[in-house]
């Protein structure tokens, strides 16, 4: 079993406010932390190498 971890910080995805989503230019998968999200920090895909807040 793998851990889910944000996209951003690399945190453990396990607390109340997480959020996953499609990446806007690829369809792969980013997921945010409830910190990250708060704080807007940036989320590069791995993928394609879209950058969002």
């Amino acid at each position: 079993m793998s851990i889910v971890k944000c996209t951003s910080c690399n945190a453990p995805l396990a607390e109340q406010g997480a959020t996953e989503f499609k990446c806007p230019e690829c369809a792969e998968l980013i997921r945010r932390c409830a910190r990250c999200r708060l704080q807007s920090i940036q989320y590069s895909c791995q993928t394609c190498g879209f950058q969002g807040p």
